[in-house]
């Protein structure tokens, strides 16, 4: 299947276009995307060093991670609302950005990952520590993943 017709129709749109044809549009919106990275990158990194025992360890774990919700569903819906602007004002470059499909298919498993799998470990009393340092190392090495190729975007 060539999604290469959906790519170039994605740039054709209203808000493709005038996201690519403004002079100040697409910096700003980059700016607050790496805003909302921080954030994100803030929210995870409280709570993953924290099951790494690295931080704040008189904190339980899920007190800790319950004060940083609302933040990084924040942070996520501001990364995914300004990503996708982004996007269609350069989709076409994407399609063909090796760095682009590694961040959009280890995005969803990260996301997965975050609200699923690493939120069950921390609801859950009496997980074995080995099992929180585990869910902490991935959730990590998952948003770098995330994060290194968004950015390597800008360079392809």
């Amino acid at each position: 299947m060539d999604l290469l017709p959906f790519f170039e129709w994605c740039e054709t749109t209203s808000l493709g276009l005038l996201v690519r044809e403004s002079v100040w549009l697409f910096p700003v919106i980059e700016a607050v995307h790496l805003l909302g990275l921080c954030m994100l990158g803030g929210t995870l990194l409280v709570v993953d060093l924290r099951l790494l025992g690295r931080g704040l360890t008189a904190t339980p774990v899920a007190v800790l991670a319950r004060h940083v919700r609302p933040w990084l569903i924040s942070a996520v819906a501001v990364m995914i609302a300004t990503g996708v602007l982004l996007f269609l004002s350069e989709s076409v470059k994407c399609y063909y950005s090796q760095a682009f499909w590694v961040k959009i298919t280890t995005l969803p498993l990260a996301l997965i990952f975050t609200f699923a799998i690493r939120q069950r470990v921390i609801g859950v009393e009496g997980v074995p520590r080995s099992a929180e340092r585990l869910t902490g190392a991935a959730s990590l090495l998952l948003w770098f993943v995330v994060a290194a190729a968004g950015r390597w975007i800008g360079f392809s």
